[in-house]
């Protein structure tokens, strides 16, 4: 086992462990939390695939913009007794529960018993550079400077639609 895949293979599990501890947790702060380390396992997992931009703006915008709002939301609901979230067992955690061992017995065939064809291919020099800062800002300002510039506007447009109705609301 290479030093890549063992950190593939500890920031997969990881991701899955804080996936599961988000979705299991009763207080809606412990879960936040765990979608955080989520992100940061993530944005490891884009480092091990040579995608350094997309593993910096998973940690700036995600862990770090947009996890403050929704820590914000969920201060400012204030949901205070959490036994009021509590769900009985119904049907759906049980075909939940059924869809989800399917899931892992198959993913453990694929790992253990799979032919392996594909799994010593080494990528071209070309193929690693494609996260790069550097690649990423020639295909965002060359080939794609329209869809790029559109959506520039259309973000503009959307703010100040939304400081015009602030505005007349107060």
């Amino acid at each position: 086992m290479t030093i890549e895949s063992f950190f593939t293979y500890s920031f997969s599990f990881a991701a899955v462990v804080a996936a599961v501890f988000m979705v299991a947790q009763k207080n809606p702060m412990l879960s936040a939390i765990s979608l955080i380390a989520n992100f940061f396992c993530l944005a490891g997992l884009y480092l091990l695939l040579h995608a350094q931009l997309l593993a910096v703006l998973q940690i700036v915008v995600y862990t770090g913009a947009i996890m403050v709002l929704v820590i914000f939301v969920i201060m400012l609901l204030n949901l205070g007794d959490e036994t009021k979230l509590i769900e009985r067992f119904d049907m759906w955690k049980v075909a939940g529960i059924v869809l989800v061992a399917g899931f892992l017995l198959e993913m453990i065939y694929i790992f253990l018993w799979s032919s392996g064809a594909g799994s010593n291919a080494s990528l071209p020099e070309q193929a690693t550079r494609i996260g790069e800062v550097e690649a990423m800002g020639r295909a965002m300002f060359g080939k794609f400077l329209l869809p790029f510039e559109v959506t520039s506007i259309l973000l503009l447009v959307a703010i100040v639609g939304a400081v015009v109705l602030a505005k007349k609301r107060t």
